[in-house]
């Protein structure tokens, strides 16, 4: 098949997309695909052939190590030619109408909150992952809660709030800590701050304007960290994630060997049971298809509390699905052909 393995795009999570990108374009080449690797936002700019010979050009290596602070979405946004308001980079979309599919490697804001499966939606172009409602839907952490807090699935206690630096103080007076501050539809744990104290809760606020003052204050939830990811309709084996130091943030997430990971997960197969039954209740309430990952945090008792789910799991070298995809015999070629195989049937459905 012809497949654009989509990814970068202006999103603070670029680098883990073109880290995913390259790994998943990569495994498609060695399965006998014509796979092309394009940055959303790029596109074909530095490019001079004709657009359907993009797909035997030769993959780069460049990207396959992640970068382990955030880039400067600034300086990306200035270093683009071609200048147009659009977050399709030149030859883009006349690229992937030539493809039989578009594997999704996109990973926040741009790609994975549903504008861009929207978009394929209306062009008639197939992709992979969910689609453009539950992919909006998962993305805001409080429509999110919102829809699952009657489904049984324990959550922490949360609100949203939208502010302004005027509001920080009235906010750090009336917020109960320990909590944690989220943006409210970023992932890669890029924003997120656990505030212990009230002067944490203040820094962390201020530093929550960075992304809109649009956050999810959260009640914090002490135990082990530990994620579910759903291939089709069923739950794979957990991960527990153990960070050597802190919490599992984005440094943590993508240098290697800054966190253990276990898998599958060294608990008692009843919190395995009710972790991948709550993991799917999310999902289907979302109305999700092919893949995603759940996270929840397990208290002493055995609760499981759930946080968020995500429809573009990371596929870096690093990431979470492809190992528990492992634990139950499935490689990572096989990971990404599967991905593929379920998200035709679901565009056809």
């Amino acid at each position: 098949m012809k497949i654009v393995v989509l990814a970068g795009g202006l999103s603070p999570e670029r680098n883990v997309s073109l880290s995913s990108g390259t790994m998943i374009a990569f495994a498609l080449r060695e399965l006998g695909h014509q796979a092309a690797l394009v940055d959303m936002y790029f596109g074909l700019e530095d490019y001079a052939g004709p657009v359907e010979d993009y797909f035997d050009q030769p993959l780069t290596e460049k990207w396959k190590k992640i970068d382990p602070t955030a880039p400067d979405l600034e300086a990306i946004q200035n270093q683009r030619k071609w200048k147009s308001g659009s977050k399709f980079g030149l030859g883009v979309l006349e690229l992937c109408q030539k493809a039989d599919i578009v594997f999704l490697a996109l990973h926040g804001a741009c790609g994975e909150d549903g504008r861009v499966q929207a978009a394929f939606d209306l062009l008639g172009i197939p992709y992979t992952g969910a689609g453009y409602l539950g992919s909006a839907l998962a993305m805001d952490k409080d429509l999110t809660k919102r829809l699952i807090a009657g489904l049984g699935v324990h959550t922490p206690k949360w609100r949203r709030v939208n502010y302004t630096a005027k509001d920080v103080d009235s906010l750090t007076s009336t917020t109960p800590v320990p909590c944690v501050v989220k943006p409210v539809d970023s992932g890669s744990s890029i924003g997120v701050a656990i505030a212990h104290t009230k002067k944490e809760l203040h820094s962390a606020l201020l530093d929550g304007l960075r992304f809109g003052g649009r956050c999810v204050l959260e009640q914090y939830v002490s135990g082990r960290e530990i994620q579910v990811g759903i291939l089709g309709d069923r739950a794979l084996p957990s991960i527990e994630i153990i960070p050597k130091t802190g919490f599992y943030d984005y440094a943590n997430k993508y240098q290697p060997g800054a966190a253990e990971e276990v898998c599958p997960s060294p608990i008692p197969q009843e919190w395995e049971t009710a972790l991948g039954e709550a993991a799917l209740k999310v999902y289907h309430a979302l109305g999700l298809t092919v893949y995603s990952r759940a996270d929840f945090i397990v208290d002493e008792a055995g609760t499981a509390w759930f946080l968020e789910i995500n429809t573009l799991p990371g596929m870096t070298p690093t990431s979470l699905v492809p190992q528990e995809a492992a634990a139950v015999g499935i490689d990572y070629k096989s990971l990404c052909q599967e991905i593929i195989d379920r998200s035709l049937e679901a565009r056809k459905a």
